[in-house]
């Protein structure tokens, strides 16, 4: 989706910029058609899972660097993850938990530690073979540990096994496996001069006025996702205080509390953005689909100033999550892109 509206409202050298930049699509699509990028996300997670796609190390000195790391000491975390991990799945991710704290402490991880990271923080719970834990969610959702005792016992299983310096050299190798020398060069150029920013959405001070052609994002959708709940593993995985972090990120659960939120976001999106720029802005229907929440977003662009071209449905027929949660598609959920076009 990004791709479809930065090659439509932006053009090479433009600048393009995603507020909620999550895993960093946006950027990356940006990048590889010759666009400046600006990524913002108050989850410091955000930039850990971003910013090393831009800067893509060799396979070999990926698995260079693994081989540098000691997996022969056991080791096991300091919290009960037995319902995910074999004892020595677990001990690999500890070996690995510590060299990139080493290497954060000392202010010496580099480009390559950092894709290590990237790669080992997606990886480490999941519903397939390619991740590190027994069957459980897909990897941006993370079940408590009770929760996952119960699914281990429905689903009679026991974590087995996982290679972690195999997974994540499979998974890089798909990464990077249709990307061109050109690509990887356009990356590295983009984000050499890419602003990562941590911040609340309606406070970026980082950024210059009239400066963003083209905003493509997706804001947070009402209480749907609970960050302490989704995020514990990743954090604990990353030294990175949960609980601190959820209070600053924005969890509106009433319709009226996410107007006022959403309000703030496009006073701060008009006041960066170029005149004859662009926000395509997607939301969904929520609530089994009572609320859509386009009705609200459309007034409130215009509010601040903002002239609405066009509202684009996506209607989804099926999606992994939904086949995972057990929700009937279309039934339950979010079951449509939403964008909203708005030209300053």
């Amino acid at each position: 989706m990004p791709r479809f509206f930065i090659e439509l409202f932006s053009k090479a050298g433009g600048t393009v910029y995603d507020p909620f930049s999550g895993r960093g699509t946006t950027g990356i699509e940006a990048a590889l058609m010759g666009r400046n990028v600006v990524l913002n996300d108050i989850n410091p997670l955000s930039t850990m899972l971003s910013r090393p796609r831009f800067f893509i190390p060799s396979l070999s000195e990926i698995e260079k660097r693994l081989n540098c790391i000691n997996f022969s000491r056991k080791a096991r975390a300091e919290i009960d993850l037995s319902m995910f991990y074999h004892p020595d799945t677990e001990s690999e991710i500890m070996a690995l938990k510590n060299h990139l704290k080493e290497k954060s402490k000392g202010n010496i991880e580099d480009e390559i530690d950092a894709w290590i990271r990237m790669v080992a923080t997606n990886r480490l719970t999941g519903h397939s073979s390619g991740f590190f834990s027994v069957y459980t969610l897909p990897p941006n959702q993370a079940l408590s540990p009770e929760r996952q005792k119960k699914v281990n016992q429905e689903l009679n299983q026991t974590p087995e096994h996982r290679d972690t310096v195999a997974i994540i050299l499979k998974k890089t190798s798909s990464l990077i496996r249709d990307l061109s020398l050109s690509d990887v060069n356009n990356l590295r150029r983009h984000g050499q001069s890419a602003l990562f920013i941590c911040s609340d959405a309606r406070q970026t001070n980082q950024i210059l006025g009239d400066s963003i052609q083209l905003t493509v994002t997706s804001p947070p959708f009402l209480d749907v996702v609970q960050y302490g709940a989704d995020n514990w593993l990743r954090c604990w995985f990353n030294d990175i205080d949960v609980s601190e972090i959820g209070k600053q990120i924005t969890i509106a659960k009433e319709i009226a509390g996410w107007q006022i939120f959403i309000k703030e976001v496009f006073k701060e999106l008009f006041r960066i953005t170029k005149v004859g720029g662009w926000v395509a802005f997607e939301v969904g229907e929520v609530r089994a689909g009572k609320i859509k929440l386009e009705e609200y977003v459309v007034p409130i662009g215009i509010e601040n100033g903002f002239h609405c071209e066009s509202i684009l449905i996506n209607e989804q027929i099926f999606t992994k999550t939904a086949n995972i949660w057990g929700v009937k598609n279309n039934a339950k959920g979010t079951n449509s892109n939403r964008i909203v076009l708005f030209r300053k």
